[in-house]
């Protein structure tokens, strides 16, 4: 016979299932929680925090491998994984095998996002033939390549990567452009020297016997190119362009001072720096040197100048001028960094730049430091400036700034092939030619390929979209513009 509960037994069953259904709900937002935080059972079926990775390839669609097990996941995705040190490995059907191996910290998110799949058959096409090539020079977003078939004629071959079918253009110098074209006993030669960062404009050095002058030409509208030195009536050691409008230069006149330059007003500034050796250009306004010391020409200094400011900033001094000293700047997530190399040490700094002359660098604090074999050849930052290149001869390591993960390698030229310096091919792969062959790998020395065969010391891009390989090679009869498939179909 059944009993009716009393209001106590039905009080106590509420209570009951409603602690039931509150501690249930706490625990899967707790457990959600600890997921969406990256915590997972480790090996020993301790609860322990993990590491969000994003993966991403190109092409993409390749499948993720982490220590050897398939994850089920395809580029572009994401996974979680116990924090500590695991090999990724991406693969893809005709494609290389692209792998990683990373020590991945408990609640952190990593970008596996830069790899590029290499082919596994890499024929090389020929795109034009070309019976002499003395220079090639890529832009570097990635449109042109400019070919120079003889140093001695005002002649250019600008080759047009933006579609499959690569456009040949010739871009010939006006007469009145550069000086004494037609003078009898005059030697002339033209050096291809640098891209504005929009494509369009390039700097050429013009030598004619033992006098210099510098050339900005319009690759669009070679009748709008100008003649810098002899618009400005100054010589130049070396010049950079600020901006993208082709007509805002910086340059390093002959008496070692670096000034600002308006083609379009025909205007050059004061002496924003002097005693300068070598500069460079970051972004539009930043500049990077090293020279002699104003107060004393017996010692080496480097430093930093932005445009409007009242003096340059003296981040370091060495007393002899035999030591070699390199700086370079960049910035990444509007942090400042800055690397400058003494000898074979390189020393990594971030903080706020200076706005007075002293040395004081009291808003620049050491990040980090790189060690070298030998004395440093080249430094430099990445396109985005997450990466930092030191090289020394056939020896390089290079530092992640958004990880503090350094990793170095060496270059392996024969005897009778030696290679030439390392150059980034985008915001994480390097390149270089190395006993005849073009060679590209991950910024960290990982995943190392040879491309195809190359001649020269010639300049090599990829095309906007990554799906060619452009370099220059040596024909029977000659040379060629050639390309390597990197995007199959």
């Amino acid at each position: 016979m059944f009993k009716r509960p009393t209001k106590k037994q039905l009080l106590i069953r509420r209570i009951f299932f409603s602690t039931v259904a509150t501690l249930s709900v706490l625990i899967i937002l707790t457990v959600t929680i600890l997921f969406l935080q990256g915590f997972r059972l480790d090996s020993g079926n301790r609860i322990a925090q993990g590491a969000l990775l994003q993966f991403d390839s190109t092409p993409n669609a390749a499948n993720v491998f982490i220590d050897g097990k398939d994850t089920k996941v395809r580029t572009a995705g994401k996974q979680t994984v116990v924090a500590g040190v695991h090999t990724v490995l991406f693969k893809k059907d005709r494609y290389e095998d692209w792998t990683r191996t990373i020590d991945f910290a408990a609640g952190t998110l990593t970008w596996l996002d830069y790899a590029r799949m290499v082919p596994k058959e890499r024929s090389t096409e020929t795109v034009a033939n070309f019976k002499t090539i003395v220079a090639a020079k890529a832009s570097p977003d990635y449109k042109f390549i400019l070919l120079q078939q003889a140093a001695e004629q005002p002649e250019l071959q600008l080759a047009d990567l933006r579609s499959t079918e690569v456009k040949l253009s010739t871009l010939t110098l006006p007469t009145d452009l550069y000086s004494q074209p037609a003078a009898a006993g005059v030697t002339h030669s033209f050096t291809l020297d640098e891209w504005n960062l929009g494509g369009r404009y390039i700097l050429i050095n013009h030598k004619f016997n033992d006098q210099v002058e510098w050339l900005m030409v319009d690759t669009e509208n070679v009748a709008q190119s100008v003649n810098v030195s002899r618009l400005l009536s100054v010589g130049f050691k070396d010049l950079h362009f600020a901006g993208s409008n082709g007509r805002t230069l910086f340059g390093l006149a002959d008496d070692n001072n670096i000034r600002k330059l308006d083609l379009s007003s025909a205007t050059i500034s004061r002496a924003l720096v002097s005693h300068v050796d070598s500069f460079n250009l970051f972004d539009t306004n930043t500049i990077s040197y090293v020279g002699t010391d104003p107060a004393n020409n017996t010692k080496r200094v480097a430093g930093v100048y932005r445009d409007g400011d009242e003096q340059p900033h003296v981040l370091r001094t060495v007393d002899s001028l035999d030591t070699v000293l390199k700086i370079a700047v960049g910035n990444y997530f509007n942090d400042n960094y800055v690397a400058i190399a003494e000898g074979s040490k390189v020393t990594i700094l971030t903080g706020s730049y200076q706005t007075t002359g002293n040395d004081d660098m009291t808003e620049l604090k050491q990040f980090a430091t790189l060690d070298l074999p030998g004395a440093v050849t080249q430094l430099s930052f990445s396109p985005k400036s997450d990466y930092i290149l030191a090289q020394s001869n056939t020896s390089f390591a290079t530092y992640e700034i958004e990880h503090t993960r350094s990793a170095s390698g060496g270059l392996d030229p024969t005897p009778t092939a030696a290679s030439t310096p390392l150059q980034w091919l985008d915001v994480s792969h390097v390149w270089n030619k190395q006993s005849g062959s073009l060679v590209m790998r991950d910024f960290d020395n990982a995943n190392i390929y040879s491309i195809n065969t190359v001649a020269g010391d010639f300049d090599a891009t990829l095309s906007q979209n990554g799906r060619f390989f452009y370099s220059v090679g040596k024909s029977d009869d000659g040379f060629t513009l050639q390309r390597v498939k990197m995007i199959l179909d």
